[in-house]
């Protein structure tokens, strides 16, 4: 899951935003109905429908260019007990809900599956809907690389020299839809589907990222909001968006850390790192200061070799779920006995280009980010004093530093003016969203909102890494309408 311009007198109270809520002109076209249609696609549901919508690459000009949202559906299993329609809002920026109908869908109760048609669908940028690339260079789409690691020494000019590469290739290559990519040109698209559904309102579950365009959508069309659901929240910065989400990685590796640690020192676990927990943390730095001075080839990779940057963010991955603890430990414990490097796995380049395009657009046009590398560096030092796991990487400057646009807007302020219809879920310890991040989200929606607070560990929290205490809360709003009176703790 990741810009300074300081405009908020632009945002009023009520969310307008540079009159984005202006009525559209007479000469403006009508709204479309959608045609479903089978899906393609191996292991898909074989109730889930699949349908184009067409909708204007810039709001600003709604008669111009359009683009292409693929969207797909399962109905509600119980015709008669409809109510409406929820929205699968995916993650990233650059992620996609189109199979979740199919997946994640079905694992909600079988009330919510009866009331609600299952809606998924591809973000403007993300295949299969119109996508962009930027034509990147193969070394530029290495995680390492989009997440910006600083040198071992803690210099940004490699940092710098990436994000004007990059930002190069995008300009270059990356088409005029790549400056029409936002969170509230997401938002916007949102209120196309909905309206193509024919429904006067929209419930949505939101994970990760898509918190951030659930709550501004909720923002920008609090009449049209039903049931929403934020499942693992970041901070809603009105200045600096994405950047602060970055930051919070900083919180996020150190609440989490000791999860790991304990775990890796189990007796008897294939896994164990060291005989005790306070003992992996000191044997995880030295190996990651090790790594940075004597990488380790390994052919297959990108880069090819492991570094302690490779390390470091192979622990970060794996930190997002308990279950994927053993990545992390198996690339430790190979390094720390010279044994062969786990098989590396990455998706295709072609996948990688697309996601990395639309995460970067997405990311830079929301916010704009500093340009100059003293920022960076400052920052950068400091990061690294108080958080040496994450060594200094979530202050540094990633490509935005050099993006060839300016934002067209301020980042959208989420308020308390609108229904009481906002339910937060959140657990204790996520890496990615930490905890002390989604509280600032149930601050910004004030009355609006009550939060689920899961004693768990784990990057999204609903029927994946929360507790049964929380899911029922969740299932119970989401079929009933029922909401806790206050903001609630599930121990």
């Amino acid at each position: 899951m990741t810009k300074s311009i300081r405009t908020a007198s632009l945002v009023a109270a009520t969310g307008v935003v540079l009159g984005l809520l202006a009525p559209v002109t007479a000469s403006a076209r009508p709204e479309q109905t959608l045609h479903w249609t089978k899906c393609q696609g191996a292991g898909l549901d074989p109730r889930q429908e699949c349908a184009t919508l067409a909708v204007p690459m810039d709001y600003a000009h709604p008669d111009g260019a359009r683009i292409d949202l693929a969207v797909s559906r399962i109905p509600a299993e119980n015709p008669s007990a409809r109510r409406g329609a929820l929205l699968l809002v995916p993650g990233g920026p650059g992620g996609d809900s189109l199979g979740d109908p199919s997946g994640k869908g079905q694992k909600l109760p079988q009330g919510v599956r009866d009331s609600y048609d299952l809606i998924g669908f591809a973000p403007r940028g993300n295949a299969p809907s119109t996508s962009v690339s930027c034509g990147l260079e193969h070394r530029d789409l290495a995680v390492t690389a989009l997440r910006p690691w600083p040198g071992p020494d803690g210099s940004v000019d490699r940092n710098m020299a990436t994000a004007r590469r990059m930002a190069d290739a995008c300009a270059r290559n990356g088409g005029e839809l790549l400056r029409h990519i936002s969170t509230v040109d997401n938002a916007r698209d949102i209120d196309r589907i909905r309206a193509a559904l024919g429904d006067r309102e929209l419930s949505a579950w939101g994970v990760s990222y898509g918190t951030y365009v659930a709550a501004v959508y909720a923002q920008l069309f609090p009449q049209r909001t039903d049931r929403i659901v934020l499942d693992s929240s970041g901070n809603p910065d009105p200045v600096r968006a994405e950047r602060a989400w970055l930051q919070a990685y900083e919180v996020g590796v150190e609440d989490n850390f000791p999860e790991f640690a304990r775990w890796a020192s189990t007796p008897g676990s294939p896994y164990r790192l060291a005989p005790t927990a306070a003992e992996v943390r000191p044997l995880f730095l030295r190996l990651a200061a090790r790594l940075d001075r004597e990488p380790i080839p390994w052919p297959g990779a990108n880069p090819e070799e492991l570094n302690g940057d490779v390390l470091r963010q192979t622990l970060l991955n794996s930190l997002y779920d308990p279950d994927d603890y053993p990545t992390a430990a198996r690339l430790i414990l190979a390094a720390l006995k010279g044994g062969a490097l786990p098989a590396p796995q990455s998706p295709p380049d072609e996948v990688m280009q697309n996601y990395t395009a639309v995460g970067a657009a997405t990311i830079c046009n929301d916010a704009a980010w500093p340009r100059s590398a003293g920022v960076y560096r400052k920052g950068v030092e400091e990061s690294r004093a108080k958080y040496p796991l994450t060594a200094g990487m979530p202050r540094n400057a990633m490509v935005c530093a050099a993006w060839p646009w300016q934002p067209k807007r301020a980042p959208v302020r989420i308020t308390d003016q609108g229904p009481a219809d906002v339910l937060l879920v959140q657990d204790v310890r996520d890496v990615a969203t930490p905890l002390s991040s989604a509280l600032k989200m149930r601050e910004a929606f004030g009355r609006r909102a009550v939060m689920v607070t899961v004693n768990s560990t784990g990057h999204d929290a609903y029927l994946d890494n929360g507790n049964a205490c929380g899911d029922e809360t969740v299932s119970r709003f989401l079929a009933t309408g029922e909401r806790p009176r206050r903001d609630v703790y599930c121990g």
